[in-house]
């Protein structure tokens, strides 16, 4: 191999290199945490969460969640990350995760014909996606960078820890004053997991 060649060969191997790194390298130390899901009520309700963090090539941490649940009714079910890593009772957990200064947390403080004020949902930084059930077996994938494993304001993983709450209805998304109406961010909590670090 003349030197020429060998030195085009050298400099697409460099520029491989650097692109896997902006583009791959970001996997490269990411955190992971994990969430047994357990009935409020229901032994039969069970499942399992996983949670983990990357940083993108600009330098954004982001959460990438994994739900796989079973035995609850099909259909959609809201699910959020409340401020309390507790369980027992379901209730334990408080309301949705929202560090900082903020208003209510619990969109079910609004009464039936009164709606919350002052509230930051659907934008909490603990407000998810609905999981979808089929069959019994309800699944959910969703990246968020509203929230980090990793210390911080955003971080999920405080002094008090947090957990995924799984509500019996969907979440309508409700983001109107007059929309902020009592079960409107899913009703009644079906289930609950406590997000706990990965080893």
């Amino acid at each position: 191999m003349n030197k020429m060649r060998m030195g085009k060969t050298i400099s697409t191997v460099g520029l491989l290199l650097i692109a896997a790194h902006a583009f791959g390298g970001h996997h490269e130390g990411s955190m992971k945490a994990t969430a047994e899901i357990k009935g409020c009520t229901d032994p039969n309700i069970s499942g399992m969460a996983t949670l983990t963090e990357q940083v993108t090539a600009e330098g954004i941490k982001e959460v990438k969640v994994e739900m796989k649940v079973k035995g609850l009714s099909d259909g959609d079910h809201a699910v959020h990350i409340h401020e309390v890593g507790a369980c027992e009772p379901c209730g334990a957990a408080k309301g949705h995760h929202d560090p900082g200064p903020f208003g209510q947390s619990r969109p079910d403080s609004a009464g039936t014909d009164t709606p919350a004020k002052d509230i930051n949902h659907p934008y909490h930084m603990g407000d998810l996606i609905n999981l979808n059930v089929k069959d019994g077996v309800g699944t959910m994938e969703h990246t968020t960078n509203r929230v980090t494993l990793s210390p911080g304001r955003l971080t999920i993983m405080d002094d008090n820890g947090s957990a995924f709450i799984i509500h019996t209805n969907p979440d309508t998304y409700c983001d109107e004053e007059t929309d902020l109406k009592k079960g409107c961010a899913g009703g009644s909590r079906d289930a609950c997991g406590i997000i706990r670090a990965a080893k």
